[in-house]
C-alpha cells in the first residue's frame, strides 16, 4: 500500500516572495506585555565569529552555517531551582530549594511551572515538568517548527533529564510554546539561572533550501482571533493534527505584521 499527502497553501505567494526563492518570513510575539520585558527575543545560533583566523575553521563550514541559520535560541527568563518530593500520601510535588534567596516569588513560581499528573508520564517514575512560555512563532507560508534541546550549547553541569519537544505547523497552528522536561534524575534537583540556553526552535522551509528571517510581528486582532479558534482543542480530541484541513479553512490571509520600532538617534 502506499500513501502520499499533498501540503498546499490555497492563497497566493506573499508578494516579497512570489519566486519561492527569498527567506521565509518567521514572526515572533509575547502572548502576554505583563512582565514581558524579561523574556529574551530569539537568537539565531552562530558560531562564525568565533574563529575567524583560519579560513578552514569549522565555524566556517557551509554545512554547519546552514545548520545553525536554522536554530534559533530561547533563554530561561527567570532562576529555577527546584527539587521534585512526595507528600505523606505518596502525591508528588515540586519544591522551590531557593527559599527566600529565590529571586522569583513562590506565587508567580507556581503560575509558570508545574508538574503534569502522574497518570500522564510517560515512563514510570519519571514525571515531567511544564514551564509556561507567552513566546508565539507564526508564519504566513508552509513552516513547521521543532522544539529541541540546546545541543549546540554546552553546559558544564547538565540537566537530569531530557526535554519533552515537538514539531508542528506554525503557518496553521500557531500556539504558545511551553518546555516540558522529563525528570530522569528526580533525585536531583533542577537547577537553571535567567540566561541559560533553554531550547532551541528550528525551523524546516519548502522547498528546505530557503532561509529564514526571524522578525517581530503584531499580535493583531487577527492573529488573536485565530489562536482562540484552535487553543484548547487538545482538551476535547487526542489528535489535533486532525484539524489542520478545518483550521487552514478559517484561517485569516496574513497573520504576520511586523512591528515597527523607533530607530535610536544618531550619537
Amino acid at each position: 500500500m502506499k500513501l502520499s499527502v499533498t501540503f498546499e497553501r490555497g492563497q497566493e505567494p506573499h508578494p516579497m516572495h512570489e519566486t519561492g526563492r527569498g527567506p521565509v518570513t518567521v514572526g515572533w510575539c509575547l502572548i502576554e506585555q505583563k512582565g514581558g520585558i524579561i523574556y529574551a527575543p530569539p537568537e539565531r545560533v552562530r558560531s562564525v565569529d568565533l574563529n575567524r583566523r583560519h579560513a578552514k575553521s569549522a565555524s566556517r563550514c557551509p554545512a554547519v552555517i546552514n545548520l545553525e541559520s536554522r536554530h534559533f535560541l530561547i533563554r530561561c527568563p527567570f532562576d529555577i531551582h527546584i527539587g521534585f518530593v512526595r507528600d505523606e500520601k505518596g502525591k508528588p510535588g515540586l519544591r522551590n530549594l531557593s527559599g527566600e534567596a529565590s529571586a522569583i516569588r513562590a506565587s508567580k513560581l507556581g503560575e509558570k511551572l508545574h508538574l503534569t499528573s502522574e497518570v500522564e508520564w510517560r515512563h514510570p517514575g519519571v514525571p515531567t515538568i511544564q514551564l509556561a512560555l507567552p513566546y508565539l512563532f507564526v508564519s504566513d507560508e508552509p513552516v513547521y517548527m521543532s522544539q529541541v534541546a540546546p545541543f549546540m550549547h554546552y553546559t558544564p553541569d547538565p540537566l537530569p533529564g531530557t526535554i519533552f519537544g515537538g514539531r508542528f505547523p506554525i503557518d496553521v497552528w500557531p500556539r504558545p510554546l511551553m518546555w516540558a522536561f522529563e525528570w530522569h534524575e528526580p533525585e536531583k534537583p533542577i537547577k537553571l539561572q535567567r540566561g541559560d540556553p533553554l531550547f532551541y526552535a528550528m525551523f524546516e522551509t519548502s522547498p528546505p533550501d530557503r532561509g529564514v528571517a526571524v522578525v517581530e510581528t503584531e499580535m493583531t486582532q487577527d492573529l488573536r482571533d485565530y489562536m482562540d479558534l484552535i487553543s484548547g482543542a487538545v482538551n476535547y480530541v487526542n489528535q489535533t493534527f486532525s484539524l489542520f484541513e478545518a483550521a487552514e479553512e478559517r484561517r485569516p490571509e496574513r497573520l504576520v505584521q511586523p512591528v515597527k520600532r523607533r530607530e535610536r538617534a544618531a550619537e
